[in-house]
């Protein structure tokens, strides 16, 4: 009997020995840490925002307006690039370099070629219509400019011409002015090249028809420029023609200061110069062709 009391004994001392008490403690260890730990980092993180005032405080960009309307300060000031000279303009700075002038001048665009200063219209027609040819030309250009004109193409006649007005000089200038009214609005376009003088067949004849040949073609131009014509209204065989009439008004001008060459054909001379003279009176009736095209238009 005393064997079987004392074998219950020794199975409960295992039993209470097999409990692992130890291992409680370490959890609870390990969670204090775990604690503490979650503690500090959640310290700093409420803690932030009573850090941050100082960088929200005033932004260095931004600046209110005065409600006094007065200038606000620059920023911070820009130092002056090279070879200018800052805004205060000190005595000792260096000066700021003059920007590239153009050497095209008025003065000098008005000049002729000895040096003499050009009026309006000397340009295309030096000295104004004189003679009654250029005058018919002038009037022509007048009544086919875009805006056409009639009282101020007289009035620059009897302003620039050289010999003295007689009493009927007005009256026989609006009558051509009036022809070449009727004819460019309800004529007919056609070449209109004036009578010519009986010139001696030489070398010296041929510059003098190609000097008045040349005055001729810069009374039209004159004509169309008194009344504003714009190239860039015009269709591009009439702008085309315009700049071929030109271009041959150089030419002559060209032949008008040439010398005379050793071995000359005045008759071959004269032969090629009519021919160029009928090439720059169709070249000006494509003009005023245009120009009248360029009128109905308008005016539908």
């Amino acid at each position: 009997m005393a064997t079987k009391k004392t074998k219950p004994a020794k199975a409960k001392s295992v039993k209470k020995s097999a409990k692992p008490k130890a291992t409680a403690k370490p959890k609870a260890a390990a969670k204090a840490p775990a604690k503490a730990a979650k503690a500090k980092a959640a310290l700093p993180a409420k803690a932030a925002p009573k850090s941050q005032p100082p960088a929200k405080a005033a932004p260095p960009l931004k600046a209110k307006p005065d409600p006094k309307g007065k200038a606000l300060a620059p920023e911070k000031p820009q130092p002056p690039g090279k070879g200018k000279a800052p805004e205060g303009g000190k005595p000792g700075a260096p000066s700021r370099p003059a920007g590239r002038k153009s050497s095209r001048r008025p003065s000098l665009l008005r000049r002729g070629p000895d040096g003499e200063i050009l009026a309006p219209g000397d340009l295309l027609l030096p000295g104004g219509a004189q003679r009654i040819e250029e005058i018919l030309y002038l009037f022509r250009g007048c009544s086919a400019a875009e805006h056409p004109i009639g009282e101020e193409a007289i009035a620059e006649v009897q302003a620039k011409r050289t010999v003295p007005e007689a009493p009927g000089d007005r009256d026989e200038l609006a009558k051509i002015l009036a022809w070449a009214r009727e004819r460019f609005e309800h004529g007919t376009i056609e070449p209109a090249v004036p009578p010519r003088p009986t010139l001696r067949r030489s070398f010296q004849g041929v510059v003098e028809r190609a000097k008045q040949r040349r005055r001729e073609i810069g009374a039209f131009l004159r004509g169309l420029d008194l009344g504003h014509t714009e190239t860039s209204h015009m269709d591009a065989h009439g702008e085309a023609s315009l700049t071929s009439l030109m271009k041959l008004a150089a030419g002559l001008e060209n032949l008008a200061e040439a010398e005379e060459p050793a071995q000359t054909d005045a008759n071959e001379l004269h032969r090629v110069f009519e021919q160029l003279e009928a090439a720059t009176e169709t070249l000006i009736i494509d003009v005023e062709q245009t120009l009248r095209r360029l009128r109905d238009r308008l005016r539908s």
